[in-house]
């Protein structure tokens, strides 16, 4: 009984929304990440929310968050300062991590996710475990070289011949696939077998890859037609 009440709790926390918005969010953490990228995410998507100490990234950067959300373990005393103390959202639990926390309190059509990967390979992995246990939520991690997000059941994108495309599975799944130098056709990818990564794109690509259960990874250079792809829009 008491996993069941564990989820609802969960439920009740991801309905009640700290930020809501219809414009596409920039979502900063605590890793490293460069101005530029931050530079080209809100621009992309402006409205700024930080997970914990990715406050302290945004005011150097010189940036004030709409909010900033966590356990806090991490945000500096002079963030807390600078912050007005209605945009500081203490989360206190410990069964989660900072982007997931920020996750079940945001709604909006569409999260860039800077400083979640590149600087530890555990908080990478949980960063990527986390976008499956969310698919109702266009989230798109950026790091330094790649983006990676979860691969909606169909999906279709156009970039220049010699793309890397990789597929990585973190279940088992049977795909199909066109425009692509590997064909997926009537493999089973598991992350126990075989995998998809460093594909390459021949053409328009089109993949279908049932059970939202599988990762797509891209150069961070085509980031604006990876959101394009999933959203239909280049902009919020």
């Amino acid at each position: 009984m008491l996993p069941f009440v564990f989820n609802l709790a969960i439920k009740l926390t991801i309905m009640a929304a700290i930020v809501q918005t219809r414009t596409f969010l920039t979502l900063l953490g605590g890793g490293p990440t460069h101005f530029s990228h931050v530079k080209q995410s809100l621009r992309i998507a402006p409205i700024l929310v930080c997970a914990d100490g990715g406050a302290d990234h945004a005011l150097k950067f010189g940036h004030t968050p709409e909010a900033v959300i966590g356990d806090f373990d991490s945000l500096s005393d002079e963030a807390r300062e600078q912050i007005p103390a209605d945009r500081l959202h203490h989360v206190a639990e410990q069964d989660s991590t900072d982007f997931e926390k920020c996750l079940q309190r945001i709604e909006a059509p569409a999260i860039l996710a800077l400083g979640f990967v590149g600087a530890r390979l555990d908080h990478t992995l949980a960063a990527c475990a986390v976008l499956t246990r969310y698919p109702d939520k266009t989230v798109i991690l950026v790091g330094e070289e790649d983006i990676c997000f979860l691969a909606p059941e169909r999906f279709s994108i156009e970039l220049p011949i010699g793309t890397v495309f990789s597929i990585f599975p973190m279940g088992p799944v049977r795909g199909k696939s066109s425009g692509l130098k590997y064909p997926i056709d009537g493999l089973e990818l598991a992350p126990l077998g075989q995998g998809g990564t460093s594909n390459e794109v021949t053409g328009p690509v089109e993949v279908e890859l049932p059970g939202r259960m599988t990762l797509l990874i891209l150069p961070a250079a085509h980031l604006e037609d990876a959101l394009h792809a999933l959203t239909g829009a280049s902009d919020g």
